[in-house]
């Protein structure tokens, strides 16, 4: 059907909500609802479960909650793979967000994320031009706070000075924050992918050792290295004990070779 991106993503979030309630939907038109891992409980976040149970999507002018949690910027990477348009690719990332969480922060930082993506695997920037440039998108946006994005800013400077000193990694995480809310999580992986951009062991070990909500920070740092290093260059130990790795390569192929120019 010929809707908005994020109303159909919105339909999709909904049916994962049915599995995260222990049953398939049997009206899916995705053939992901056919594996059985995907529909049995897998303790998310609070604030999806709350957002999506409630009826109603969250938009950006019409939030659900004031929630900036990290939940936004994790699932947000497949969309900067699948949409071509660099800037409408960071739109619809954020209105994706906007579905659950409504705080500004959360938002811009999935915004972000997926002009990151995008420019890394249809541009071929690496990831430190990459993160300037979706700055410079950023700059340009007029629906998001200006004093949010002035906040977000201060922290990416400080991820991009950090990660270019030797500072020891978890003293330079510790400045960045814990990684429970969007920016913070953000923050944490883009220092990691940044201080070790060419290894990918290396930059998911730094990313997960810290005492904050690691499997979240390490999830993102590694979406942004299979993004910039591809398949050939992460290690066997990843990929021979990821679960469902053939339904990630499956998905991963599909949103690549159907990928869209523009809205």
């Amino acid at each position: 059907n010929d809707i908005p991106y994020e109303d159909a993503i919105y339909i999709f979030y909904r049916e994962w909500l049915n599995g995260q309630n222990g049953f398939k939907d049997s009206n899916s038109k995705t053939w992901l609802a056919d594996i059985p891992e995907l529909n049995i409980p897998r303790a998310p976040g609070n604030t999806c479960i709350d957002a999506l149970s409630s009826g109603r999507m969250g938009t950006l002018k019409n939030p659900l909650n004031n929630s900036k949690g990290c939940g936004t910027v994790m699932r947000t990477a497949p969309i900067g793979l699948y949409i071509k348009d660099t800037r409408m690719s960071g739109i619809v990332g954020a209105k994706v967000a906007a579905i659950t969480h409504g705080h500004p922060m959360g938002i811009i930082s999935s915004y972000v994320l997926t002009i990151i993506i995008n420019l890394i695997v249809h541009d071929g920037l690496n990831i430190h031009d990459a993160l300037n440039k979706s700055l410079e998108y950023l700059s340009k946006e007029r629906d998001f706070p200006k004093n949010d994005i002035k906040e977000f800013n201060k922290l990416m400077e400080k991820v991009i000075y950090l990660s270019s000193k030797n500072y020891n990694d978890i003293d330079a995480i510790f400045e960045l924050g814990e990684g429970w809310v969007a920016d913070e999580a953000l923050a944490i992986a883009l220092y990691a992918c940044l201080k070790y951009e060419n290894n990918f062991k290396d930059a998911i070990i730094c990313a997960v050792n810290h005492d904050g909500d690691s499997d979240s920070t390490g999830a993102i740092a590694g979406n942004i290295m299979g993004a910039y290093l591809g398949i050939e260059n992460i290690d066997n130990y990843y990929l021979e004990n990821i679960e469902l790795y053939d339904v990630i390569d499956k998905v991963s192929d599909e949103l690549i070779n159907y990928s869209v120019k523009s809205l």
